[in-house]
C-alpha cells in the first residue's frame, strides 16, 4: 500500500455540493478522518458502511480527496433489522467520540469483530457491551469492573454507584433492596468475567455503560436511538 492507502470502514456519508459526498472513515492507521468523494453520488467510489475497504486519499489540507475505495475482503453484510440498527448506533458513537486523525488500531480490530458478530447468528448485546467497554478504555475513560475506584474488591451482595471520571463507588454501604438504583456487585463481577448469560447482568451492563458514555456524549441525543425505537413499541434502544 502507498503512504495514504489503508483499510477502513465508512462511518457516515452525506451529500456535498452537486454530485459529491462527504465521507467519514474509520481507518486502521489514521483513525477517523473525513474525505470528499467527488462524483460519489454517481459511483460506488465512496463504499458501503460495514464493509472493510481498501481506501486511498490525497490532499494537503484537513479535508482529503478520496481517490480509491474497494472491498478489502469478501464479507457477510450486516443483516437488516436490529443488528443493522446496532451497527448504526456504534458508528454514531465513533463519530461523536473519536477525535480526527487519532489512530486506534486495537479499536479498529474490535470494530471489525463486532461487525462480524452482528452479521452472524450470535446474541448481539454482549458483542455491543464488549465494544462499548473497549471504546471507553481506548479513549482513556475505562474503569475497573471488579473493584471500586479506591481499589476495594467488589462484594457480590453489595450495591455500587458509578462516578464519571473515577469508576465504581460504594452505594452508601447499602445492600440491594426495593427501589435500589445502584448496580449489584454480582452483575458487575459477571461483566468483569465477560459473562453476559444472565438477563439481569445484561440489563445492568446496558444501564452502566449508558451512564458512562453519557458523560462524554453530552446533551445532544443519539439519532440512532430514535431510529431504533421505530422498529416497534417492544424494541429497546441499543445503548
Amino acid at each position: 500500500m502507498s503512504e495514504n492507502e489503508e483499510t477502513a470502514y465508512v462511518l457516515h456519508r452525506r451529500p456535498y455540493r452537486e454530485t459529491s459526498l462527504l465521507v467519514d472513515l474509520f481507518a486502521r492507521g489514521a483513525g477517523r478522518l473525513r474525505v470528499v468523494a467527488r462524483g460519489g453520488r454517481r459511483s460506488r467510489l465512496a463504499g458501503q458502511p460495514f464493509v472493510p475497504l481498501v481506501v486511498a486519499w490525497s490532499g494537503r489540507g484537513d479535508l482529503k480527496t478520496l481517490i480509491r475505495a474497494e472491498p478489502a475482503v469478501e464479507g457477510t453484510p450486516v443483516p437488516p433489522g436490529r443488528a443493522l440498527y446496532l451497527g448504526l448506533y456504534v458508528n454514531e458513537l465513533l463519530m461523536r467520540l473519536l477525535p480526527e486523525w487519532d489512530p486506534h488500531p486495537a479499536l479498529y480490530e474490535g470494530y471489525g469483530r463486532l461487525l462480524r458478530g452482528l452479521a452472524g447468528q450470535g446474541e448481539p448485546e454482549p458483542l455491543l457491551r464488549r465494544f462499548e467497554l473497549q471504546l471507553l478504555a481506548e479513549l482513556g475513560y475505562g474503569f475497573a469492573l471488579d473493584r471500586t475506584a479506591d481499589g476495594v474488591s467488589l462484594d457480590a451482595d453489595d450495591c455500587y454507584g458509578f462516578m464519571p471520571g473515577s469508576g465504581l463507588i460504594p452505594a452508601s454501604g447499602a445492600r440491594r433492596g426495593p427501589g435500589s438504583t445502584g448496580f449489584r456487585g454480582c452483575h458487575l463481577l459477571a461483566m468483569a468475567a465477560d459473562d453476559y448469560r444472565d438477563p439481569d447482568t445484561r440489563r445492568c451492563a446496558k444501564r452502566l455503560l449508558r451512564t458512562a458514555l453519557a458523560e462524554h456524549l453530552g446533551e445532544r441525543p443519539l439519532r440512532s436511538r430514535e431510529l431504533f425505537r421505530r422498529l416497534g413499541p417492544a424494541a429497546e434502544p441499543p445503548g
